[in-house]
């Protein structure tokens, strides 16, 4: 755990990508606090990563401030989507649009 001086305003540290646990000692460590509103559980969560947070890194706050952090995205929000259920048919296209062989100075060797 790294120590601030005791100066009355704190830089947010940077805490997206960090599993709950690494962003709760980041946090301390900045002397900020942390409020997670998605999860009631904050303080037995720790696998999970921030995905957003409140104030935005770098933003000068007093010391002891709440940086807010969620651990979901909202809706209509980033995310990698869903990639599941596949659509049961080949995409549209295909042989259904396959050209015919090449004629004239094109044409493969050895066809007529």
């Amino acid at each position: 755990m790294r120590l601030t001086p005791k100066s009355p305003e704190v830089v947010v540290p940077r805490l997206v990508g960090l599993m709950a646990v690494d962003a709760r000692e980041t946090a301390e460590a900045g002397g900020v606090l942390l409020a997670a509103p998605d999860r009631p559980d904050f303080l037995r969560v720790v696998v999970d990563h921030v995905v957003r947070q409140f104030p935005l890194p770098g933003a000068a706050v007093p010391r002891g401030a709440v940086v807010t952090v969620w651990f979901d995205f909202g809706d209509g929000e980033g995310g990698g989507g869903v990639r599941e259920p596949r659509r049961g048919v080949p995409p549209p296209g295909g042989l259904r649009h396959e050209l015919g062989e090449p004629e004239g100075p094109y044409a493969a060797l050895g066809h007529p």
